[in-house]
């Protein structure tokens, strides 16, 4: 499902970085977050390589 030019890794790639700059500033206690945006990082980038 594609929208007007975007694409899944692009929005997987706003997400983590919305969610890294956030999350300090919130004081939230996730557990394993850090694992958690590692593995967003990894799939957006590799969606993104994949042009997806």
């Amino acid at each position: 499902m594609r929208r007007s030019g975007h694409n899944i890794g692009m929005l997987l790639l706003a997400v983590w970085l919305i969610a890294t700059g956030l999350l300090p500033f919130l004081n939230l206690n996730i557990p394993n977050s850090n694992t958690i945006l590692s593995l967003l990082a990894v799939i957006a980038g590799v969606l993104i390589l994949m042009g997806r």
